[in-house]
C-alpha cells in the first residue's frame, strides 16, 4: 500500500487532514507516519509505513499523541453516515441535475425569479461540492438520490435491520404514539415551505421520518407502558391489559381534596407553610407561564422559598431547580405542563393544581391522573384541586385515582404492609440526565448575580433604573434598552434565586 493511495482512501471516506488542529474526523501526516482519528473512537490510529509496506500499526492517545499499544489490525469506518460509493454518487449527481433543471424552468414559469435563482445557486454549490468532496452540507436532503430510492418510497431506519420478531417496547405511550404520528406531519410542514421559497428541491420531501402507518407496519409485538393508555394503545391491546398498581413500598395514590378557587392563593400559601415545617416540598401547577410567573413573585414578595418553572428554562437550568428543590433549597415549585411525566421526586407530598376545573389538555383526565402521581412517591403524599364545579375530567381522574388506592389499601391489609415513602439518593435527579456532561462554562461570568446577596441585587436594580431613565432622557435610546434588559434580567433572576 503507498503513502498516496492510503490519503486518497482517507478523503473518500470524508477524513479531513488537519496537521496542527488533530481532531475526531480528522487524520495527519508526517512524513511517513499517518495519524487518523475516527469519529466514533476515543483513541487514534497510527500508521507507520516503509516504503510501499505497513511496518506499524499503533493505538495512539490523541490529546498526549503517546503510542498506547501496538496492534495486528483495525477497521476505518466513514467519518460520517453520508459516505457513497463514487458511481452511485455520480449517479445521484446526475439525477439531482436533471430535477433542478425542471424545478428552475416550473418556477420561472410561475414568475418566482427570485426563487429560481436562490434554488439554482444553492443547488449548484451542492454539486460542485459532492463532485469534489463527496459530501456537502444539508446532503441528507439528497438521500433520495443517495439511497437510490423511488419517490414516496419509505426511508431506512433502524427498525429495518432488527429481525421479524423483535419486541418493541414504548414508555409513556400516551404521549409517545402521538408524538410519532405527529412527525411525519411536522417535518413536512416545514420543508414544504422550504421548497415553496426555492430553498430545496421537491425530493428534499422524501427525506423524512416514517409515517404512521409505515411505523405500524415494521413494529409486530409492542409493550405499550403508561398510568394513562391512551385509546390507540387500549385499542390495539385488544383487551389484554395487565395492571401493575401494587407497590412493593405499600405507598397508595394520594388523597384528593377539592377546594373552592375563591382565596386558593392564600390557602395555598398556607399549605406550602405547613409542608416547610415538615420538610416537605410541594408541586403546584397553574394554566399559563404568565400565572406561574405572577405567583412565584407575589409568594416571593411575602418571603415564601419558590420558584417557577417552564419550558423557556434550558434543560440544565431545569435540572439544577429540581436539585434544589429536593436539598430544600426551596419550598415550592411552581409550573405549567413540566410536572407530569417522568417527574420522581420522593419529597413532594402535596400537589396544587389551580382552576382545575378549566377544561382542555392541561386538565384533562389523563393530565390530572399523571400530575397526581407527582405526589404518589410520599407517604404524605395529598393533592388539592382548587374548582368551583366538578368536571368530567376531574370525576374520572378522581374516581381511577381512588380505585388503584383502594387496591393498595386491600393489599397492604392483607400482607400487613406498613407503607414508606421512597427513599432516594439526590443526586440521581443530576445523574439521570446525560447533559449535565455538556455544561457551558462560558456563561458562568454572566451569572454573578448568583453570587450577590439580596441587598446588592437591590443596590443593582436602583442604579439600572436611575441610569436607564437618564439614557432616555438623553435620546440614548439604545442604551436604555439595554439597561432595561439587564434590569429584566436581574428581576427575573430575583424570582429563581429566592430570597
Amino acid at each position: 500500500i503507498t503513502r498516496r493511495h492510503l490519503l486518497a482512501r482517507l478523503v473518500e471516506l470524508q477524513y479531513e487532514r488537519k496537521d496542527s488542529e488533530f481532531s475526531r474526523g480528522t487524520f495527519r501526516v508526517r512524513g511517513d507516519i499517518i495519524d487518523v482519528f475516527p469519529s466514533y473512537e476515543e483513541l487514534a490510529y497510527r500508521l507507520e509505513l516503509d516504503g510501499s509496506t505497513l511496518s506499524g500499526l499503533y493505538l495512539l492517545d490523541p490529546l498526549l499523541g503517546r503510542v498506547v499499544e501496538e496492534i495486528n489490525q483495525c477497521l476505518i469506518y466513514p467519518r460520517t453516515f453520508f459516505s457513497t460509493p463514487r458511481d452511485i454518487l455520480m449517479a445521484a449527481i446526475e439525477n439531482i441535475e436533471k430535477e433542478l433543471q425542471a424545478r428552475v424552468k416550473f418556477l420561472q414559469d410561475q414568475g418566482k425569479l427570485l426563487e429560481a435563482n436562490r434554488l439554482e445557486e444553492r443547488t449548484r454549490f451542492d454539486l460542485e461540492m459532492l463532485r469534489e468532496f463527496g459530501w456537502c452540507p444539508g446532503i441528507e436532503n439528497y438521500s433520495l438520490y443517495l439511497s437510490q430510492r423511488k419517490p414516496g418510497q419509505p426511508p431506512y431506519t433502524l427498525l429495518d435491520y432488527f429481525p421479524p420478531d423483535f419486541l418493541t417496547i414504548i414508555d409513556e405511550s400516551h404521549v409517545t404514539i402521538p408524538q410519532i404520528a405527529g412527525m411525519y406531519h411536522g417535518d413536512r410542514s416545514r420543508k414544504l415551505t422550504l421548497v415553496e421559497h426555492g430553498f430545496r428541491l421537491p425530493s428534499a420531501l422524501d427525506n423524512r421520518p416514517l409515517n404512521f402507518s409505515e411505523f405500524e407496519e415494521r413494529v409486530n409485538q409492542v409493550i405499550y407502558v403508561s398510568a394513562t393508555p391512551g385509546p390507540y394503545e387500549l385499542k390495539k391491546s385488544q383487551g389484554r391489559v395487565v395492571e401493575q398498581i401494587i407497590r412493593p413500598t405499600g405507598l397508595t395514590d394520594p388523597q384528593v381534596e377539592i377546594r373552592p378557587i375563591k382565596g386558593q392563593v392564600e390557602n395555598l400559601r398556607q399549605e406550602i407553610l405547613v409542608r416547610a415545617q415538615r420538610h416537605e416540598r410541594t408541586l403546584v401547577t397553574t394554566l399559563t407561564k404568565k400565572m406561574a410567573e405572577d405567583l412565584t413573585r407575589y409568594y416571593h414578595e411575602l418571603g415564601l422559598r419558590v420558584r417557577y418553572l417552564h419550558s423557556e428554562i434550558d434543560t440544565l437550568d431545569r435540572v439544577k431547580i429540581l436539585y434544589d428543590l429536593r436539598r430544600g433549597k426551596f419550598d415550592a415549585l411552581i409550573g405549567v405542563n413540566l410536572l407530569r411525566e417522568g417527574l420522581d421526586l420522593p419529597e413532594v407530598s402535596l400537589v396544587a393544581i389551580l382552576d382545575a376545573d378549566k377544561e382542555g389538555f392541561l386538565r384533562s383526565t389523563r393530565s390530572l391522573i399523571q400530575t397526581f402521581g407527582r405526589a404518589a412517591r410520599n407517604i404524605n403524599g395529598q393533592v388539592i384541586l382548587y374548582a368551583d364545579t366538578i368536571t368530567q375530567s376531574m370525576k374520572k381522574a378522581i374516581e381511577e385515582t381512588n380505585r388503584r388506592r383502594q387496591l393498595q389499601l386491600e393489599y397492604n391489609r392483607r400482607h400487613q404492609i406498613t407503607p414508606r415513602s421512597i427513599i432516594k439518593r439526590i443526586d440521581e435527579v443530576l445523574a439521570s440526565l446525560p447533559e449535565r456532561d455538556y455544561l457551558d462554562y462560558t456563561r458562568i461570568e454572566e451569572e454573578q448575580l448568583i453570587y450577590m446577596s439580596k441587598e446588592e441585587r437591590q443596590q443593582r436594580i436602583e442604579f439600572l433604573e436611575k441610569e436607564m431613565k437618564k439614557a432616555a432622557q438623553n435620546l440614548e435610546f439604545e442604551r436604555a434598552a439595554a439597561l432595561r434588559d439587564e434590569l429584566k434580567k436581574i428581576r427575573k433572576m430575583e424570582i429563581e434565586i429566592g430570597p
